[in-house]
Order: structure tokens, then sequence, then C-alpha cells
């Protein structure tokens, strides 16, 4: 065998094994593009996305689309370059989506603990934009706070200062004419338990502001476990919040709310019902607009991303909560411009 020849062969050998190695053996990277797309006001399997249980409802029609976006894990070399290329998918470290030393599973579990997260969150938010009774729990005893030793968190707020809580709008209220030294009472309720009255004297505020200081962090429910269900399998994340909340106020008011528009977005939502950036959304759009959508909701913080990455045919309009999320179709369905990034 000849030099040549045998140059060749090692030569030949070594591309077959770099083919091997670039089609087979995964590299550190994670592939990030575009996920399914579901309308909101629609059943999937012939269960509701959104469904209430006893409240009254009224019909709609048309797209109210949460989107998301895919993960592929597990990528090869020359996938991740063909993906790349593309433009069709982002490719970042593995490690910036499943964290070293956090086995996959429980980065999944995560995400599916945010989606839970989200949808308690929606349907809060939406009761409270519809100032619909919630459940006010302690989520938090403040350090040094006045009611530590009386409440424990977890306790549900029945009354304070004389006043029925059915809201974290209502407890604010509650304390708004009250001054630190003032005695209130407070009506709660522990677990199971019947309900209980005890005598809290309000501390003083940090901020020197001459209102009373309870010393809890309230956080809101909803009254009944099982009045809003919201059902949607293998998905995980915050993100969908927003548009959970439009489809609950869509299903309990007059009226619809897309006004036969295809509307998609997304968003992470507060109980408060403030609207928080989120990752993902050029490819959000994207699987949007391949779906049908022509106007999409988006997180005013991802505005500038929005913008720079719309596809063609996608009108965006700029959301910052609830309320303005509602305003802003209102103004759509009306023929009128709500304000875009």
């Amino acid at each position: 065998m000849s030099r040549r020849t045998s140059t060749s062969i090692v030569a030949f050998a070594l591309l077959v094994g770099l083919g091997i190695l670039g089609t087979t053996v995964p590299v550190p990277v994670a592939a990030l593009g575009r996920g399914p797309t579901y309308n909101t006001l629609d059943d999937i399997g012939g269960t509701p996305v959104v469904a209430v249980k006893t409240l009254p409802t009224y019909p709609t029609s048309g797209h109210l689309n949460m989107t998301t976006v895919g993960v592929i894990d597990r990528v090869s070399m020359f996938q991740a370059l063909g993906m790349w290329a593309s433009g069709d998918h982002q490719v970042v470290p593995r490690d910036s989506v499943f964290p070293p030393g956090k086995p996959a599973e429980k980065v999944n579990e995560e995400n599916r603990e945010q989606f839970n997260g989200s949808v308690s969150n929606a349907e809060v938010a939406a009761l409270d934009y519809l100032r619909l009774p919630t459940s006010v729990v302690v989520g938090e005893i403040v350090a040094g706070s006045p009611s530590a030793g009386t409440l424990m968190v977890g306790d549900q707020l029945l009354e304070v200062a004389d006043r029925p809580i059915r809201s974290v709008r209502d407890l604010h209220d509650a304390l708004a004419g009250t001054h630190p030294g003032q005695q209130v009472g407070v009506r709660f309720q522990r677990s199971d338990l019947p309900a209980q009255d005890a005598v809290v004297t309000l501390g003083a505020r940090a901020d020197d502001s001459r209102q009373g200081l309870l010393g809890v962090a309230p956080l809101a429910r909803p009254a009944d476990d099982d009045e809003i269900v919201i059902s949607l399998s293998d998905i995980g994340g915050p993100s969908a919040g927003l548009m959970f909340a439009l489809a609950v106020v869509d299903k309990l008011t007059p009226g619809e709310l897309t006004g036969g528009t295809f509307i998609a977005g997304t968003g992470a939502i507060q109980p408060d019902g403030v609207v928080i950036p989120i990752r993902g959304v050029p490819f959000k759009m994207r699987a949007a607009r391949e779906a049908g959508a022509t106007v999409f909701l988006v997180p005013a913080a991802n505005c500038e991303e929005a913008r720079s990455t719309r596809p063609d045919g996608l009108r965006l309009v700029k959301v910052e909560g609830l309320a303005d999320a509602v305003a802003h179709l209102d103004t759509l369905r009306a023929g009128g411009t709500p304000p875009t990034c």
C-alpha cells in the first residue's frame, strides 16, 4: 500500500469519525424554538381550557391564544449548527436551561410548579379585576411584626378593623385610616378550626408613614379552589398567566373580548394583575402568526425585543396589567388604536 493511499484511508476514517461524532454525540447546548399555541377559550380533548363551576358565564368566541417556547435538549454538533444557521432556533448554553447539578426532571418539576402558580395568579387577578370575592391569607409574617405570636402563615383574614376582607385591596383599605399604636380587631381562621378573634397593636411602617402596620404580607387565593378550573397538560413556566386571566374575564363578563380578531399573547401575571416580562417572545410571536394571529399582547418590558423581531402581519399591543389589557382589547374592538411597542 502506497503512502498516499494510507494517508487517504486515515483521512477518510477521520472524516467518518467526525461525521459520527457530529451527528450522534450531544454538545453542551440546548435549542429554543417555537412551541405549541393553545386557544384559552377552546376545549382540548373535550375539556375546556378554562371552566367555571357556579358563577354566571357568558358566550365567548374567537381566539385568545397562549403561546409557548419549545426546548430541544441533547443536540448534536451538526444539529446545533443547522438550527443556528436556519434562524428558527436560538442555540444557548445548556446550563442556562438546565443548571449544573440539577437533573432535567427537577427542572421540569419546577416549570410545572411555575405553571401552577401562574394558574392561581391568573384566577386571583381576574377575580380581583371583576371585584369578585377572593380569600386573603397570611403569606408571610414580616420580621418584627406586631402580628407575630397572634397570626401564622396560612391564616385566612376574615375581618380587620371591623372591615370584611375579601381582597388584598380590602386589607389595604381597612388599614388606610389607622395609625401606629392603634389597637385593631382581627378576625381570622386557621386551617379548619372555628374563626378566632384577636387584638393587634399596630406598628410603624419603615417609610415613616402615619398609617399603622399589621406586619403581614397578604396573599390572595380563589375563595373556592374549585370555582375556576384551568386545564392544560404538559405545559410549564409562568408565561400563560395573562392569557388565562383574559379568558376568565371573557367568560365572566357580557360581550366578547376578541371581537372576531385572532388574538395571541404572553406574559406572566401577578395576583394584583401586573404583567411581568418573560423569555422567548420572538418564537412565540412566530408561532402565533403561523397559527393565524393578527394581534399579539406583549408585556411592556419585552417591547423592544418584540418590536425588532415582529413577524409581518402581526400587530403588537403593549400591556402592563390585566386592566389595561382588557381596555386595549375594548379599544381594538371599537376600531381604535391601543398602545403599541
